[in-house]
């Protein structure tokens, strides 16, 4: 941290607060939630969004908007046995269509779940490896790395200083999924930081992809669904594999706005 956990930067003439590090992180997000959740200004959202949508709005009309998300998705069944059940039928139906190239299943999978069902919520717990798999591709993709920016509602007294109203806030999130005091070979893919000594699976302060704090991704609950049921059942089904030597895949991301995006490539997909 060459430049320690808090340091200001200017882009243009917007002045910016970057928060580096799992501790100012949580400190800011979570410990000072409401000083810092307002939405930080990116002048291309502002052009193009001009503040509307849950992402971008702030003070009261953010509240409704995020309410009337959270009472949309919870009616739509968000966190219920209903929409695990309608991801489960659109997983069948994404196996229906790779059905002609695809198969291997990890050996968890197998043990667990079965050839005669398919895979549900309740098995997660039964699946530590399969679940720090996940984990750790969500760690190492980080698809968000300087986070969506925020902004502080009021002057705010954070550690030694003072900022203003209205300041944009950039949470590093990168610094925190990336942090080798966490995750001691952060730049290799290792499911095993998310596993202890005997296997288990175990929970890290320092996974934070869907942000943190009050304005923590609304849609958190669901993804975790989707990624969970839609990976598992692929893998029951279907081996997957490169058409070159792994090696040689270039894994580097896109980065894209404020998001990274993986490279296309082309995968042999091979049934059971």
């Amino acid at each position: 941290m060459k430049y320690g956990p808090v340091f200001t930067i200017y882009l243009g003439s917007l002045r910016v607060v970057v928060l580096y590090g799992q501790e100012a992180v949580k400190e800011a997000l979570i410990d000072q939630g409401d000083e810092f959740s307002g939405r930080g200004k990116l002048a291309l959202a502002d052009k193009l969004i001009k503040g509307a949508g849950i992402i971008f709005s702030n003070g009261e009309r953010w509240k409704q908007l995020r309410r009337f998300a959270l009472t949309t998705l919870r009616n739509f069944g968000m966190g219920k046995k209903s929409v695990e059940e309608r991801i489960q039928e659109e997983a069948r139906f994404l196996v229906e269509r790779l059905r002609n190239t695809h198969e291997k299943v990890h050996e968890e999978i197998d043990r667990v779940v079965g050839r005669s069902r398919s895979p549900c919520m309740a098995d997660r717990s039964q699946m530590p490896y399969t679940d720090a798999v996940i984990h750790e591709v969500q760690r190492t993709a980080n698809i968000v790395p300087m986070g969506v920016p925020h902004a502080v509602t009021r002057d705010t007294h954070f550690r030694h200083y003072i900022i203003p109203k209205g300041t944009t806030i950039f949470p590093a999130l990168q610094s925190v999924l990336h942090d080798s005091r966490e995750f001691p070979k952060s730049e290799q893919f290792n499911p095993g930081h998310f596993l202890d000594e005997n296997g288990a699976f175990k929970k890290s302060d320092f996974f934070i992809p869907f942000s943190a704090g009050k304005r923590i991704c609304v849609g958190e609950g669901l993804a975790r669904m989707e990624l969970f049921l839609l990976l598992t059942t692929i893998l029951q089904n279907f081996t997957l594999k490169p058409l070159v030597d792994p090696k040689d895949i270039n894994i580097t991301l896109v980065t894209s706005f404020v998001s990274n995006a993986p490279k296309p490539y082309q995968l042999c997909v091979l049934p059971r």
